[in-house]
């Protein structure tokens, strides 16, 4: 196993130790830790797809692993701020349910025309929509999980300090700004690869051959230039 379907796994490992000191409301700054969890395994999906396309170390495996570690990855970590488990108040619950729905139905829908695509030999290669929607997910995710855990401290230490309050609250608003720019990205993506697939699903229609009885085009000219040469008989 060559070093980038390495990082890959890694990042697949990464993924529920996450989960479990995102949930362990038992571990002091269990929160803050998973952010950094989820940023180094942020940092190893930049890592592994350099490394392989520059040291040549493509192989099927690592097509494979990557794309599943990327998903975990991103799925894992926008479920546990979307759904309030211990109350700590990350993403409000319409907004995560619409960015969850979007997410998971732009991802089967892309999934399906890559389906399609590779049994009529036709490689999709990844958009710069697809990869900017990572790079603003990989950004407002850990955000809103560290926001989870400024609220806990809110509540246990920090509570009614103002300019503590103002940072929370302007950090709050860039984060959700930041996610309605993923939502909007994410789907124009998912338009993107409907776009690109529509020649795929148009029927091929055979080309309609010259009739038998319908001189070319070639023909006729050189017949006209024999007339034309010709000498005058009158």
């Amino acid at each position: 196993m060559n070093l980038p379907n390495k990082l890959s796994l890694l990042r697949i490992i990464l993924v529920p130790l996450m989960m479990f000191f995102y949930l362990a409301t038992f571990i002091p700054c269990g929160k803050l830790i998973a952010v950094l969890l989820f940023i180094v395994a942020a940092i190893t999906d930049k890592l592994d797809g350099k490394i392989a396309r520059r040291d040549g170390l493509v192989t099927d495996l690592g097509k494979l692993l990557d794309p599943i570690a990327d998903k975990l990855l991103n799925t894992c970590a926008l479920f546990l701020v979307v759904f309030d488990f211990d109350g700590s108040g990350a993403i409000v619950h319409p907004v995560g349910i619409i960015t969850l729905f979007v997410m998971f139905a732009g991802d089967t829908l892309k999934n399906g025309i890559r389906q399609m695509a590779a049994q009529k030999g036709v490689a999709f290669a990844a958009m710069k929509s697809g990869k900017l929607k990572s790079v603003l997910y990989y950004i407002f995710i850990p955000i809103f999980m560290f926001l989870a855990q400024v609220h806990i401290w809110q509540t246990q230490f920090l509570a009614g300090i103002k300019a503590i309050e103002i940072i929370v609250l302007i950090i709050t608003i860039i984060a959700y700004i930041i996610l309605a720019l993923a939502t909007i990205v994410a789907i124009y993506s998912a338009f993107d690869y409907c776009r690109k697939a529509v020649p795929m699903f148009k029927p091929k229609t055979a080309s309609n051959p010259p009739r038998a009885s319908e001189p070319k085009e070639d023909e006729m000219k050189e017949e006209l230039s024999a007339e034309n040469e010709k000498p005058n008989e009158n």
